[in-house]
């Protein structure tokens, strides 16, 4: 277990070995996770951002389901009728 002191303005100083283990280099974002009197924290590298992206994958792309609702949205004012004033 290692053991750090918070700064007084809320810093810490994540040890180095602990930083090349999980790969934390200057500019990697970190994401905070508070369970019960708990904090962890998750380094969010290119890695770990790859392996949770296949959790959220759905059936059908964002982009496709745009284009289908689109292409709904476009035969629709194809078939509205004609204005009253037209024989």
């Amino acid at each position: 277990m290692n053991s750090i002191t918070v700064t007084t303005t809320g810093r810490i100083v994540i040890p180095a070995r602990l930083r090349r283990k999980l790969g934390i280099k200057p500019g990697t974002k970190v994401c905070f996770i508070e369970r019960g009197n708990e904090v962890l924290f998750q380094p969010l590298t290119k890695q770990y951002i790859r392996s949770v992206c296949g959790m959220l994958k759905s059936t059908t792309s964002v982009t496709k389901e745009l284009l289908i609702e689109r292409r709904k949205e476009t035969a629709r004012e194809e078939v509205k009728p004609q204005s009253l004033g037209t024989p």
